[in-house]
């Protein structure tokens, strides 16, 4: 799963590939981990839950 920052990734428009994506990302990621918990993806910078977490709602408005 590729995962921030800026979003969850290319799920090539597909909106039900995305809200699967989203939702995976919302139960495993966020719900999960603390704030300052580190997210290492496989592209872009690291960064942590809680620099991310504000964006959840702009992602899923977004769609991708």
């Amino acid at each position: 799963m590729r995962a921030l920052p800026g979003g969850v990734g290319s799920t090539q428009q597909d909106p039900a590939r995305f809200s699967s994506l989203i939702d995976d990302v919302e139960e495993r990621l966020f719900a999960a981990l603390p704030d300052e918990a580190w997210v290492y993806p496989g592209h872009g910078k690291d960064t942590t839950i809680g620099a991310e977490r504000p964006h959840l709602d702009e992602w899923r408005a977004r769609g991708w």
